[in-house]
């Protein structure tokens, strides 16, 4: 019998597929916003409100489609927090990203390394799961499949301001 065709949510709670790649699934599905701030600094964009709107256009476009589509995914793969649902990690990324001053951008060099960095601890905090993000997975559909993420995202972002203030 074939599969259905998947549903607008189940793409989007995907990250238009990049769920489905192995290995890592939330490695990849953590990589659209940190490219997407990458084209817009290239395009001089990082300084402008434009970089704020975009990520948080990501953030909440993956939000929704994490929370709406959580019972689907969770039924169409067969498990709770289906590893193939990586919006959760895009959005938590995009929220690193727009917690993150303009200025960290300021040059191409601090750009790669804030892009870096964000993304060094985005991944390690949302594997390793601190207080409260590693309670937080436990509630119920999509609320528990985003909330550590974004508890996740907070870490990473607060990490990457000690990691600045540091080398000042």
């Amino acid at each position: 019998m074939p599969t259905p065709p998947r549903s607008v949510a189940i793409t989007l709670a995907t990250t238009l597929g990049l769920g489905h790649l192995r290995p890592a699934p939330g490695t990849w599905g953590s990589l659209p916003p940190v490219a997407l701030s990458a084209l817009l600094i290239a395009l001089g964009l990082h300084a402008t409100p434009v970089h704020a709107v975009a990520m948080a256009v990501v953030l909440l476009v993956f939000c929704g489609a994490c929370i709406a589509a959580a019972d689907e995914a969770e039924a169409r793969f067969g498990r709770k927090d289906p590893s193939q649902v990586v919006a959760d990690e895009t959005a938590g990324m995009a929220l690193v990203l727009l917690l993150l001053p303009s200025t960290f951008f300021a040059t191409p060099a601090t750009a790669v390394v804030t892009l870096a960095l964000a993304f060094l601890a985005f991944r390690a905090m949302d594997i390793l799961k601190p207080w409260p993000a590693d309670s937080l997975q436990r509630i119920p559909g999509g609320w528990g499949i985003l909330l550590d993420d974004l508890a996740a995202a907070i870490y990473a972002a607060a990490i990457v301001h000690l990691a600045f203030a540091l080398s000042a």
